[in-house]
Parts: C-alpha cells; sequence; structure tokens
C-alpha cells in the first residue's frame, strides 16, 4: 500500500522521492470539507535524506529539521529531515479528490499499526512509513518499484519518471500553462521546464495549425483561400465558405 501511495503522490502531486519520504500528516488537508469544497491540497516544505556526519557539519543547523535516531550504532550516516536546496522547492499542491481518500485509506492502516505495535511503534509523524513508523528510503521504495515493473511486464522505467510523467501530463492538461506546473513541480527556473518539456509545448502548437487547417482552409479551395488571405490582410473580416 506505501507504494501505491508514494506512486499516486509523485504522479498526482509531482513530487520528488525526497518530498514523498519527509511528508508529515500535519502537512496534509484532507477534511471532510476540504474533499467537500475540492481545497484538499499539501505542503511541501521538507525532504529526507541520509547524510554523512561530515555533510550534516557543513549544513546549517536551520537547514536540519530532525534527525532519525540512528538503528545502528557503528553507521557514520543519519536520516534526517531537512529543508529543500532551494525556496522554489517549498510550495502548496492541490490533491486530486480520488489521492485524498486514498490517503486517509493508507491512515487508517497505518493507526491499524500503531495500535498493535503500541510503544514498538516509532511514532515520527510522517505519511509514508515502514510497519513499525520507520522512515522509508528511496532505495527501499526503488526496490519496491522495480519488483511491481517486472511483475507487471512493464519496459524499463525509474520511480522518478512518474514525476515526468506529472509534468507532462499538466502540461498537456492545462494547454503549456507554464507557471502553474511550475508551482506544482517545484522547479526553481520555468526555463527548467522549458527545455526539458519543449516537445509537448511543440506538440500544442501544432495542434494549433490543425485547427487553423479545420476553420479556414479545410473547406475552402485554394482560391478562397486566397482571398481570405486578401481580406485578412485589408483589415477585413474574411468570409468563410
Amino acid at each position: 500500500m506505501k507504494l501505491y501511495v508514494a506512486m499516486n503522490l509523485a504522479f498526482a502531486c509531482s513530487m520528488r522521492y525526497g518530498e514523498i519520504c519527509g511528508l508529515t500528516w500535519d502537512k496534509v488537508h484532507i477534511s471532510d470539507e476540504d474533499i467537500a469544497n475540492d481545497d484538499s491540497h499539501l505542503w511541501i516544505e521538507q525532504e529526507l535524506a541520509r547524510v554523512s556526519r561530515e555533510a550534516r557539519q557543513q549544513l546549517d543547523d536551520k537547514d536540519i529539521m530532525f534527525i532519525f535516531p540512528s538503528v545502528m550504532s557503528n553507521t557514520h550516516t543519519n536520516l534526517v529531515l531537512k529543508k529543500p536546496k532551494t525556496e522554489s522547492s517549498i510550495r502548496k499542491v492541490w490533491i486530486p479528490k480520488t489521492v485524498a481518500y486514498i490517503l486517509r485509506e493508507w491512515k487508517q492502516i497505518q493507526d491499524q499499526y500503531k495500535e498493535y505495535l503500541a510503544q514498538d511503534f516509532s511514532d515520527y509523524n510522517l505519511v509514508l512509513t515502514l510497519p513499525n513508523g520507520r522512515p522509508v528510503e528511496n532505495r527501499i521504495m526503488e526496490k519496491e518499484f522495480s519488483r511491481l515493473r517486472e511483475k507487471a511486464g512493464l519496459p524499463y522505467v525509474v520511480f522518478h519518471s512518474l514525476r515526468h510523467s506529472s509534468t507532462t501530463y499538466k502540461l498537456k492538461l492545462n494547454h503549456g500553462d507554464l507557471k502553474a506546473t511550475q508551482g506544482d513541480t517545484g522547479h526553481a527556473q520555468i526555463d527548467m521546464i522549458t527545455d526539458v518539456y519543449a516537445h509537448i509545448l511543440d506538440e500544442d502548437r501544432k495542434v494549433n495549425a490543425q485547427k487553423f487547417e479545420a476553420t479556414f482552409y479545410a473547406k475552402n479551395s485554394v482560391r478562397n483561400c486566397r482571398k481570405i488571405t486578401a481580406a485578412i490582410a485589408s483589415g477585413k473580416s474574411p468570409e468563410i465558405q
């Protein structure tokens, strides 16, 4: 179920691995009122990362929000909740109703684990957890995703591909609204979207040409098309037959 939740967050909310694994329930707003008003949303303000002790010393205290206790005493790294690298990554993302209900169902399952394990459940208020409440690292999720992909006989893709698909479909659905898409993805610059997804925008421009053909040219002979062009050039309204 946790993989199912993670996949939907990546696809519907354009979230990165670390953002999904670092999401906490206090940042998720899926009340009855939120859902009824189409206002279900979440705030992305932190990410889960594994950092070495040396890296921790280089990070400012204000950038690390929480350090998870190590399971093994001889480890040289720690899982932490940290602020994203860029300010643009801190964002509000609205959730489709179906995804809101998926999250509510997952919360019920998680509460059952919590009740069953009692004091053995490590409650960090994380949305995505192992059965004992511990954080889910991206390597665990990638491994589960690979098993699912192989079982389903799908082409080779990585989990991060869901975020790319999310961006692609949002650009298609909102007709190339770069600003709205950037708001969901958290890209620092719009250029990062246009450079990678230019082919999507070009496809929409191709559709524009097809619409012009259907509206102005398809039902007219070449001779009539010349008349239409001349009328447009002279500032007159063309008579479309």
